[in-house]
């Protein structure tokens, strides 16, 4: 068994000296503790204002910024009570800890390059939490910047993948923000109708399917929705179905158009405004007045049908509809294809 005044002595000697102080066990664990208490008080404070930012959306930015410099404060400022606590005289450890930054900077500038980009992202205005972007050179792949980190921006897209994305590249490439500062945006539905169609009953039609869908945002100012005749093809008028659809749509992308390219499908259909077939195609409607299955239908080469499509009963089959409208109930924004 040790008796106290070793075991004081063996917390008081010196183990190494650092800059002309000698650093013994006891400040070693001394700081340990600090370090450790300062580790575990950072987690804390960011976790409560984490939970304080899910909270209050409306504060989301500023309290997110609050968020990582109280980490990273709080946990520095421990760091350097645990060297004071060691006996070490910060200021006389100015030249070696110069060299040695040289030496981090050199093999570490990478890392330096992507925290001070990171930095540059919280207090910029081009991107925040929540904001849905699209990446450069990605292909169209797009999603919710979730978290702004030290190294990394966490983008989740809508089929639930993460994706991290070096800090640096968000500021030296270009990219889109779908919702900057929390705004819709507006989105153009291409369709087409056969020559000879009514083009009032074809704007009239479409306005009618585009706000069956609840995402449409009601007309006002400048942002109503409209058609616009935009070409003329080879065996079409083509039409473009412009709208400004809610900011959750808005973040569905390929959810939203597949909606509306739905709803203008059902609403054509029912109004007998034909969607034509490329002219190359044969068609028989001059000698039986018939096309398509009713063609071959009226030559024998196929037997009648006798189901009823979901459609004709009067049933929308609109999954795309209905998935924007769950999520616009609920909240939430479950993966999807878009």
């Amino acid at each position: 068994m040790i008796d106290p005044p070793n075991v004081f002595e063996l917390f008081s000697r010196s183990l190494f000296v650092i800059g002309g102080t000698p650093v013994t066990l006891s400040g070693l664990v001394i700081a340990l503790v600090i370090t450790i208490v300062s580790y575990a008080g950072a987690r804390l404070v960011v976790g409560l204002i984490a939970r304080l930012r899910g909270r209050m959306p409306d504060g989301g930015v500023t309290l997110y910024i609050l968020e990582k410099f109280a980490g990273y404060g709080i946990f520095l400022l421990g760091l350097m009570f645990a060297l004071s606590s060691i006996g070490l005289n910060l200021s006389s450890l100015a030249v070696f800890a110069g060299a040695l930054g040289i030496g981090v900077g050199l093999g570490l500038q990478g890392v330096v390059k992507e925290f001070v980009s990171g930095l540059v992202l919280l207090f910029d205005s081009i991107i925040n939490v929540g904001d849905y972007i699209e990446l450069p050179g990605s292909d169209g792949l797009r999603g919710v910047v979730h978290e702004i980190g030290a190294r990394a921006t966490h983008i989740r897209t809508n089929d639930n993948l993460d994706i991290f994305v070096p800090n640096s590249r968000l500021i030296e490439e270009r990219f889109i923000n779908w919702t900057l500062q929390g705004e819709t945006r507006r989105i153009h539905i291409p369709f087409s109708v056969a020559y000879g169609s009514d083009k009032a009953q074809v704007r009239d039609v479409v306005l009618s399917a585009a706000r069956s869908i609840d995402a449409t945002l009601p007309d006002e100012g400048a942002r109503r929705s409209q058609v616009w005749l935009v070409s003329f093809g080879d065996s079409a008028l083509n039409f473009e179905l412009v709208v400004w659809p809610s900011l959750l749509a808005v973040k569905r992308p390929a959810s939203m158009e597949a909606a509306y390219t739905w709803a203008i499908d059902d609403a054509l259909r029912a109004a007998g405004i034909e969607i034509p077939f490329p002219q190359r195609d044969l068609r028989l409607r001059s000698v039986l007045g018939q096309e398509g299955s009713a063609g071959l239908e009226a030559l024998g080469l196929v037997q009648p049908r006798a189901t009823v499509s979901a459609a004709a009963q009067g049933v929308s089959q609109n999954d795309a509809a209905h998935d924007l409208a769950n999520a616009a109930n609920d909240g939430l924004e479950p993966p999807s294809r878009g």
